[in-house]
């Protein structure tokens, strides 16, 4: 069979995508989209109610292209709605994200009848999960080495679509490095629904996953993706330091730079440790990039709140930041607050938050100009390679010669946009 994938989300989800690829063309299966699918995979996100309709749009403009295909539906939003998704016609076989290693039979022995197949998460589940020995990208991969969160924000459906934290055995994340390191890719990027309480209940962490990975000859840089800010210690941090091919950029979210907002969010920090926290970070490594998430118009949040929040933005100077407004989700606490933002509120906050975010990663970039950095190229068009520092800042160098993969040294001169310009030292 022919099959094709659709993913909506995050990088989790983007790398069980790439594990079903694989298992599909290791059963002689082919994935080429040049071609009819006999089958379409959809892999869904439910993060916000957008992400929900976004889901079922693609799903029928699927069916209406697609009309003889087997089509699955799989991933977040099935898992958190399952009777929503149950009432989803286009879709002939729908299943849970706990079962998404069962994807492949269930196709294979589809006999014209719907399939509905989802089963709860337990609080004892250990981690499953298919392997990936290649990516979509091919200087850097994604590797998925936790599953589930026990956070419960008050904005947050992901608990009931993911479940309990479950950590990847090491055993399984070295030999999966391994077989990325065999198939050329220089960069891991550690992915996870709460990535840094990985180990929880168990005698090891997230700096344990980070030195398996190092430890693998071919792999020359490791990378972390988003972090918990109270998750992270002094002895972490520590240990990290101690790691040469450890790339120091830490994406902590913040959501929100007000206390009370904080506190209604039910977030495990305030404004004050996540500050000494960033403080710490860029006084133990050298050239580090914070990077973040900042939420506007939760319910409640006043024009003092919103002002706090700004101030304590300016004031952290964070590299990269991604915006957004808060968005109501059905069977999450915050639905059913009180004091709900306007959406035409939230959208003039969300503007005046930008202000302050592209001034500091301006800022930032600034601080670059006239160092010297290893750059790991990753893609080259029109004469320019385009690559990124071990801080994940973005890099273009004018040069008439293919440098994907390689890792050089290059001297910034200046910036554009949101990119650092340089020459090759």
């Amino acid at each position: 069979m022919n099959f094709h994938f659709k993913t909506l989300g995050c990088k989790v989800n983007q790398y069980e995508t790439e594990a079903m690829k694989e298992a599909l063309l290791r059963d002689g299966h082919t994935a080429d989209i040049s071609k009819q699918a006999d089958a379409v995979i959809i892999n869904s996100c439910t993060v916000t109610a957008e992400s929900d309709r976004k889901t079922r749009q693609l799903l029928h403009r699927i069916r209406k292209d697609n009309p003889s295909a087997v089509i699955v539906l799989t991933g977040c939003m099935v898992q958190a709605f399952p009777e929503k998704a149950k009432e989803l016609n286009d879709a002939n076989i729908i299943i849970g994200n706990r079962n998404t290693s069962n994807v492949i039979k269930a196709i294979e022995t589809y006999k014209n009848n719907k399939l509905f197949s989802i089963e709860n998460h337990n609080k004892n589940d250990m981690y499953i999960g298919l392997d990936i020995s290649n990516f979509s990208e091919r200087t850097r991969a994604f590797m998925k080495i936790e599953d589930g969160c026990n956070r419960y924000c008050s904005y947050c459906i992901i608990p009931k679509a993911r479940g309990f934290v479950r950590s990847r055995p090491l055993d399984s994340i070295k030999s999966e490095a391994l077989a990325l390191a065999e198939n050329g890719y220089s960069e891991i990027v550690l992915v996870g629904i709460n990535l840094s309480a990985y180990g929880l209940g168990t005698d090891y962490n997230i700096c344990d996953a980070v030195d398996a990975v190092c430890h693998i000859d071919g792999i020359k840089r490791v990378r972390l993706g988003s972090l918990e800010p109270d998750h992270i210690t002094d002895e972490m941090l520590l240990r990290l330091k101690k790691q040469d091919k450890f790339c120091p950029q830490f994406h902590l979210s913040l959501q929100s730079g007000c206390d009370e907002t904080l506190k209604r969010m039910n977030r495990h920090y305030n404004p004050e440790f996540y500050y000494d926290l960033i403080s710490r970070i860029r006084s133990m490594f050298n050239n580090a990039s914070i990077t973040t998430d900042i939420m506007v118009g939760f319910p409640g949040e006043t024009e003092q709140e919103f002002k706090e929040s700004v101030e304590f933005v300016k004031k952290a100077g964070f590299s990269r930041s991604h915006i957004f407004a808060y968005s109501r989700r059905s069977g999450t606490a915050a639905d059913n607050m009180p004091c709900q933002i306007s959406k035409s509120q939230k959208q003039v906050r969300v503007q005046k938050m930008l202000q302050v975010t592209n001034l500091s990663e301006i800022n930032f970039l600034k601080t670059q100009i006239g160092l010297t950095e290893p750059v790991l190229f990753e893609k080259t068009k029109n004469g320019v390679n385009e690559g990124y520092t071990p801080n994940y800042t973005r890099v273009c160098v004018d040069l008439n010669e293919n440098l994907e993969g390689k890792i050089i040294n290059v001297k910034f001169t200046g910036f554009s946009d949101d990119f650092l310009i340089g020459t090759i030292v």
